[in-house]
């Protein structure tokens, strides 16, 4: 699975997507907002660890995730 923060502009909120390793986009989701859409994919146990991930992480760097 691979990571991508992306930085919002004017009103846009920074976003983060989830993509598999196909590139398939298995999630968007706002960075302050991640509950719901970790939840849907059965990740809501690992969110905490994502999000320290995308915490560090700079805009529009795609990083793969092993979980």
């Amino acid at each position: 699975m691979y990571v991508i923060k992306v930085k919002g502009v004017a009103k846009i909120p920074d976003y983060v997507q989830l993509r598999d390793d196909e590139f398939t986009l298995l999630a968007y989701f706002r960075v302050d907002r991640p509950d719901k859409s970790l939840e849907k994919l059965g990740l809501s146990e690992k969110a905490a660890d994502i999000m320290e991930i995308v915490k560090e992480m700079p805009f529009g760097q795609i990083k793969k995730l092993e979980l």
